[in-house]
């Protein structure tokens, strides 16, 4: 009877390792979900949910490399922005201290910390809030906007920002999660 438990319990526990396997691990490297779409400049790729319309170089912002907009109501409630070689810093670090200058006054900064983002071994996350100022088709004045900003060195040693802003509420955590999963440098 023990030998029985014993082998039962160890099968469990192989089960157990074996499905722990195959989940999501939050670093998925590159992952792209089905269905969404892709901002693909020659220093890194960033994916998108459904929902989102990529702008045209005439759309964008002219700093911008690549954009993606979220629409409801005809305001912008999201917006994914890829900006490549916004400042010359020689580390992930430095690109950071840049790119939080460029933070809208009087947003609440919430550091910056390390983030894995598949083909580069450095990279920090800065995530912020702010109350939207109601102008460029953006959300009503006064409205809580959050951030993420996700920073680095490319393999040529040229910087990117990917920025990711939205109307609190309008973009699911997991959605998140999965834009910063799809992250491809090159």
């Amino acid at each position: 009877m023990k030998t029985r438990r014993a082998c039962l319990a160890a099968a469990l526990l192989t089960t157990a390792v074996a499905l722990t396997g195959c989940g999501s691990s939050g670093s998925g490297a590159g992952e792209v979900p089905e269905g969404w779409g892709t901002l693909k400049t020659k220093g890194v790729d960033v994916s998108y949910p459904k929902g989102y319309e990529e702008q045209s170089a005439a759309e964008r912002g002219k700093h911008n490399a690549a954009a993606a907009v979220r629409t409801e109501g005809g305001k912008k409630v999201s917006v994914v922005t890829v900006q490549l070689g916004f400042t010359q810093a020689n580390s992930a670090e430095q690109a950071a201290i840049a790119a939080e200058a460029g933070i809208q006054l009087g947003a609440d900064v919430e550091g910056q910390k390390d983030v894995d983002l598949a083909g580069t071994d450095e990279a920090k996350r800065i995530d912020f809030s702010f109350k939207a100022t109601g102008e460029d088709g953006g959300p009503a004045a006064g409205t809580p906007v959050e951030g993420v900003i996700l920073v680095g060195l490319d393999s040529h040693d040229t910087t990117f920002a990917i920025r990711i802003d939205a109307e609190r509420g309008a973009l699911p955590d997991g959605d998140l999660d999965r834009i910063i999963d799809s992250v491809e440098v090159h």
